[in-house]
């Protein structure tokens, strides 16, 4: 039977076999899709921001950092070898214009965090949708493994 498991803001969700893992609203933040062929085993995480440097942050998931080595370690827990997960990645844009302040492009600096990490980890990235000015909507099919990118007006991209 196939779920279709929704995966909201700084969350994460594993699915095996027929599962669909869904998140919606990509703006700056970045959607990862862990996938291990052999056990069809897959993990969607929607994080927020770069890196987790403040004391008492209570939810990993809402960083690249502590969020990619969550999803790692719970995707070990069910069957998946570190040494068979490859990722997708899709989000960072650049939603808004942003004078002054030392914010930046949050979106370009959650690519680039989530970069680093995943080399760090020495997960293969297997492709990416990022930047623009475009929110998007990502899914994963645990089954194929295929990933497919959503935005509004424009045509779906499968990858």
């Amino acid at each position: 039977m196939n779920q279709k498991l929704t995966v909201g803001i700084a969350d994460m969700k594993i699915g095996k076999g027929n599962d669909l893992l869904v998140t919606y609203a990509l703006g700056s933040c970045i959607g990862l899709c862990f996938y291990d062929q052999r056990t069809k085993t897959g993990a969607l995480l929607h994080i927020m921001l770069p890196l987790n440097m403040e004391p008492g942050r209570k939810n990993p998931l809402k960083y690249a950092d502590t969020g990619i080595r969550e999803t790692l370690r719970q995707l070990e827990t069910q069957g998946a070898s570190r040494s068979r997960i490859t990722v997708k990645i899709a989000g960072g844009a650049k939603m808004f214009e942003v004078n002054g302040g030392n914010l930046g492009n949050i979106g370009q600096r959650n690519i680039e965090s989530v970069h680093t990490i995943l080399r760090m980890e020495g997960i293969r990235l297997l492709g990416e949708h990022v930047g623009g000015n475009v929110a998007r909507t990502m899914l994963l099919d645990v089954d194929s493994g295929q990933s497919c990118i959503r935005s509004y007006g424009r045509p779906d991209i499968i990858f």
